[in-house]
């Protein structure tokens, strides 16, 4: 089993930023793929984005693309997703969840990934 831990939400206006971090205790991040999902009151859980282990390629839901940006930094074993230009439809809590190899596999994410306990945002005026 791995503990992932989120932190970084919060209360923002709309047009501001926020920075989520990532991290598991005890667990070398840098080959696996870790993303954030996000469910928002009364809708599914989605997929935002994705960072691939290795080689870090990235992968970002349509509606967040130009905004959110997802990064790893090895050195300190986490993983960080740097929301800007925040909408009200952003409000949502959102998971980091760590894969049990490289790829950004969404499916294989939701159903055997390592789930942190989510770490709410909310944009509103």
């Amino acid at each position: 089993q791995v503990h992932v831990v989120e932190s970084g939400g919060g209360l923002v206006q709309p047009g501001g930023s926020l920075r989520l971090s990532c991290s598991a205790e005890g667990r070398n991040l840098e080959p696996y793929a870790i993303a954030w999902f996000r469910q928002a009151p009364g809708k599914e859980r989605e997929e935002v984005s994705c960072i691939a282990g290795t080689i870090p390629n990235t992968y970002y839901k349509d509606t967040v693309e130009g905004r959110f940006i997802i990064s790893r930094d090895n050195a300190k074993n986490a993983v960080f997703l740097q929301m800007n230009d925040l909408k009200f439809e952003d409000t949502a809590t959102y998971y980091c969840v760590i894969d049990r190899a490289g790829g950004c596999d969404y499916d294989l994410l939701r159903s055997f990934g390592f789930w942190g306990q989510g770490t709410q945002v909310t944009v509103s005026t």
